[in-house]
C-alpha cells in the first residue's frame, strides 16, 4: 500500500476538502475532527485482535473498517498525514502521570505523540490523549494555548522522564494546572516496530489501564462521550451525565448508537 493513500481517504473521514492544502492554521481543524471522527478505543485489545503497527493494518483498521484506536495508533495514522502534508514530523514517546495514584504510569514511556517544526519553532501536535487533547499545536516555549477542550502549556525542564511536560487545565474540569505526561523532544522514533513494544506493554502489563475492561472516548459538539461496560458518560456544555450500563446487550446498542460500531 502506498502511503500516499492515507491522505485522501482520511480527509473524507474527517470530512476535510479534498483540494485544500493543510497549512499549520488548518491543523486545529485536523485535530478536531479526528477528535470527534476517530475515537479513542481498545477494543481490539479486549477483543484479543491486535496486529503488528504497521501501516497496512493501520489503514485497514482505522480507514476501512473505521474503527479508531490507542496513541500509538492515533498518532502513527497522524503522523503519515503530517508528513504527507508537508510537515517536518517526528514521532517521541512519553510517559502519562496518574494523578489517582500520585505517580507516573507503571507501563513507562508508552504514549506516543508528534513533534512538528512551524516557523522554526517546535510544536506538540497529539491525537491520542483519549479526552485530555489539546485540539491544537502546543508550543513547546511554554505559551498557553486555549481550546474548546481547556487549557494547555509544554514547560521544558531537565527531569528523569525527559526534557519537556505537558500541562493541562481541562475545562469544566480542572481549577488548576494538572500533568499530562512527560517526553523527550529529542529522541525521535526511528522505526514502527518501537511501537510493538508500545502496544506490547499496554496489552500486557498488570498495570495497564487499557487491558481491564473496554473503553471508547470522542469529542462531540457538546462536550465529549465516554463508555464502559459499565458506564455511559456524557459531558454536554459542562455538565454531566452519566448512566449505568446494566447488561452485554445495552453495551453494545450504545456502541453502535454513539460510536457507529459495525462488530
Amino acid at each position: 500500500m502506498a502511503k500516499s493513500i492515507i491522505h485522501p481517504i482520511l480527509r473524507q473521514r474527517l470530512g476535510l476538502p479534498d483540494n485544500e492544502t493543510i497549512a499549520f492554521e488548518h491543523l486545529e481543524d485536523v485535530l478536531i475532527q479526528m477528535a470527534k471522527e476517530i475515537p479513542f478505543e481498545n477494543l481490539s485489545i479486549m477483543e484479543n485482535r491486535n496486529a503488528a503497527i504497521t501501516m497496512d493494518n493501520l489503514f485497514d483498521k482505522m480507514i476501512l473498517r473505521k474503527e479508531g484506536g490507542l496513541c500509538y495508533e492515533l498518532n502513527t495514522v497522524l503522523y503519515y498525514f503530517l508528513c504527507e502534508s508537508g510537515f517536518h514530523t517526528t514521532m517521541v514517546r512519553g510517559i502519562t502521570y496518574d494523578h489517582n495514584e500520585s505517580q507516573w504510569s507503571a507501563g513507562g514511556r508508552t504514549h506516543i505523540i508528534n513533534l512538528i517544526e512551524h516557523n522554526g519553532q517546535p510544536y506538540l501536535v497529539d491525537s491520542g490523549f483519549g479526552g485530555n487533547l489539546p485540539l491544537k499545536p502546543v508550543p513547546l516555549n511554554g505559551e498557553v494555548v486555549v481550546s474548546d477542550n481547556g487549557e494547555f502549556r509544554v514547560e521544558r525542564v531537565n527531569g528523569e522522564h525527559g526534557d519537556c511536560l505537558l500541562y493541562m487545565k481541562l475545562k469544566h474540569k480542572h481549577d488548576d494546572w494538572k500533568i499530562g505526561y512527560a517526553f523527550d523532544s529529542t529522541r525521535g522514533i526511528k522505526d514502527l516496530s518501537e511501537l510493538d513494544d508500545v502496544q506490547n506493554i499496554i496489552v500486557h502489563h498488570p498495570q495497564s489501564r487499557f487491558n481491564k475492561k473496554p473503553l471508547l472516548t470522542k469529542r462531540t459538539d457538546q462536550g465529549n462521550i465516554t463508555l464502559t461496560n459499565s458506564s455511559f458518560t456524557q459531558w454536554i456544555d459542562g455538565i454531566e451525565h452519566k448512566q449505568e450500563i446494566n447488561d452485554e446487550a445495552m453495551f453494545k446498542e450504545l456502541l453502535r448508537t454513539h460510536f457507529d460500531w459495525k462488530g
